[in-house]
């Protein structure tokens, strides 16, 4: 797993705890969605805090963004639980995905700054490596970033909101049955080619990838729900 950003110097404690609490976040979110931490599983802030090398108060917080993304449960009284995985709900979550990456995508040809076309080329680029060399860690982290980035290249925070709350719960799904029905390059080459769409400020073509890529993951989702 990739080492989190440090968190910045301030003199503001908020906002040095606030790094901490993204720290954690992405340490966790890594974990759950490559099974480091399995479905079922019962977590213990006092050993996720020992095991990230981050205060349990940052950790709580993590746990409180990942429940509200459907990836742990926390349950009064009885802990914490990563949640299971449930191929029926995954499908209707592609339906909100549909309707809100392509909003994104159309948004971010027309809105993403020159900076942030700039790093639409270099994940395009690190997609084809991960097809070339059938990289699955590399994928999953450049899908992730690719993810972040068409949210905030969009300007939109209402959507960026909304459609943070898939995230998580599709990569895992992902990551869970790939191997078993999904072709990563494939996979790899339609998310470079909606990088590439948004880089190139082509709004038509972005909406066009990202509708092909939410039809192949549906695809590969309804194969793992038939197998």
């Amino acid at each position: 797993m990739a080492k989190p950003p440090k968190s910045r110097a301030t003199h503001n404690g908020r906002e040095t705890n606030r790094s901490l609490s993204d720290q954690a976040y992405e340490g966790l979110e890594e974990m759950i969605v490559t099974l480091r931490l399995e479905p079922g599983a019962v977590l213990s802030e006092t050993e996720l805090s020992e095991q990230l090398g981050i205060g349990r108060t940052p950790i709580r917080e993590a746990l409180q963004r990942l429940a509200r993304e459907g990836l742990v449960l926390i349950l009064p009284r009885k802990g914490i639980l990563v949640s299971e995985i449930n191929p029926g709900k995954q499908l209707l979550l592609l339906e909100v995905r549909r309707e809100l990456e392509r909003l994104l995508a159309r948004s971010g040809a027309q809105r993403a700054t020159d900076e942030e076309r700039e790093r639409f080329t270099e994940i395009a680029d690190g997609m084809e490596r991960a097809e070339r060399e059938n990289d699955d860690l590399g994928f999953m982290r450049l899908d992730d970033a690719l993810n972040k980035l068409i949210a905030t290249a969009a300007h939109n925070e209402y959507a960026n909101r909304a459609i943070g709350l898939t995230h998580g719960l599709s990569r895992r799904f992902w990551y869970v049955h790939y191997k078993e029905a999904a072709d990563l390059p494939v996979a790899a080459r339609l998310h470079a080619k909606l990088a590439r769409a948004i880089a190139g400020g082509d709004s038509a073509a972005a909406a066009t990838a990202s509708d092909e890529l939410v039809d192949y993951v549906e695809a590969f989702t309804r194969e793992t729900v038939l197998t």
